[in-house]
């Protein structure tokens, strides 16, 4: 599925039917790193069944946008009543720095296991950030799950250093970031070539020029 997503000739259809394919892969794999306990059910002939059921309070999924709405479906069709926020963080153009220009989480979201989702991480910067807006939210570190499509060793090294217990799950890591702070090899840009949008004049991703720092 990467061999189709990264080939520059690949379709848009193509491109966001594999997309979605490895979005569930990826979610589904990211539950199975949630709390469970012990639990009995009995099933309709009368017998106990020794299982396991979820020992928190709620899931809620939260997507640095724009590329990480993309992987919303994916969450909501393995996760029953879901609850979703939002962030949207943009890199300054002049300092180069990511700063924060929306935020929608919901209530109560302390009490939560979060889902965080960007579809490619470059340097981590975005992603650190939006870890750190939901640390202000009172979330617990260790609660936190970040999701990503694609990530670059620098990203990786970046947000596990400085959040050493929060659980990184990606599909694939690259080596390089290069001087545009693209992803080498990459997958080019995910939320241009989802939406069928026209690529930035500079060429950089939209989603990892965010993560700029």
């Amino acid at each position: 599925m990467h061999t189709i997503i990264r080939d520059k000739e690949t379709s848009r259809d193509e491109f966001i039917f594999y997309s979605k394919r490895l979005m569930r892969l990826l979610i589904e794999h990211a539950l199975s790193f949630l709390p469970f306990q012990d639990c009995v059910v009995q099933t309709p002939q009368g017998q106990d069944y020794a299982g396991k059921c979820y020992a928190g309070k709620q899931i809620t999924g939260v997507s640095i946008l724009r590329a990480g709405e993309t992987m919303e479906p994916a969450l909501r069709a393995v996760c029953k009543d879901v609850r979703i926020g939002t962030i949207l963080i943009q890199t300054n153009q002049l300092t180069g720095e990511p700063e924060l220009h929306y935020l929608r989480l919901p209530k109560d979201i302390s009490d939560d296991h979060v889902i965080l989702m960007d579809c490619t991480v470059s340097t981590g910067a975005a992603a650190m950030m939006a870890v750190r807006v939901l640390l202000d939210h009172d979330v617990p570190e260790d609660k936190i799950f970040l999701l990503s499509l694609l990530m670059a060793e620098m990203g990786v090294h970046s947000v596990a250093y400085a959040f050493p217990r929060v659980r990184i799950i990606t599909t694939a890591v690259d080596k390089r970031v290069n001087d545009l702070f693209r992803i080498i090899p990459g997958i080019g840009n995910f939320g241009d070539r989802y939406f069928g949008t026209d690529a930035a004049p500079d060429g950089s991703d939209e989603e990892e020029a965010a993560s700029m720092s």
